[in-house]
């Protein structure tokens, strides 16, 4: 069955919505903190992305969340620090704060770069990601992010396998991808 254009009309939207809500709460975040995280390496946002993505699956896995924040908060964490860490790959870590203008316009073109490559795949997988559990996103994130940490860990280099970037832009989209399945960008 292939794609129809209200299937695609409803993704775009559903992303666009997710997109609005995650560049919304980075853009009080870099109120309240600035730019702060721009002296983090790749390594350090891998980190964080993985103790977002750890407590989720622990939540999943046990049922409790003492902490009680919101499992869509957590998603909506790695999807800015995926974005945070797309941005620090292409300028590299630093002390300078960047302007706010040039910091959201950043996270719209990684964002954006990062939705472009779901959708060129969603055309050849039709949708598949409908029909998934969250839990397997959220797998698939923690698989991916020991991806990344094992090609940080060759510096960079891989023989056969998508680069670190292609990682984090797969973790964006799965993040993506529970959040709409759980009703946050509808």
């Amino acid at each position: 069955m292939f794609e129809t254009d209200s299937n695609i009309d409803l993704t775009r939207r559903q992303f666009a919505e997710v997109k609005k809500r995650c560049l919304s709460m980075y853009e009080k975040k870099m109120k309240d903190y600035g730019t702060s995280w721009r002296i983090m390496r790749p390594e350090s946002l891998t980190d964080q992305i993985f103790i977002k993505a750890n407590r989720i699956r622990n939540i999943e896995t046990t049922g409790v969340n003492i902490v009680g924040d919101a499992i869509s908060s957590e998603f909506e964490g790695i999807i800015n620090y995926g974005v945070m860490a797309l941005v620090q790959l292409e300028l590299k870590p630093g002390f300078a704060e960047l302007d706010p203008a040039e910091a959201v316009a950043l996270y719209n073109r990684h964002f954006d770069r990062s939705v472009n490559l779901m959708l060129d795949k969603d055309t050849d997988y039709d949708e598949a990601w409908r029909k998934m559990r969250v839990s397997s996103f959220t797998d698939i994130i923690l698989t991916k992010l020991l991806r990344i940490k094992q090609i940080e860990d060759n510096r960079g280099a891989t023989l056969v396998s998508e680069g670190v970037e292609g990682n984090y832009m797969d973790i964006i989209n799965y993040s993506i991808f529970a959040l709409i399945k759980i009703g946050y960008g509808d």
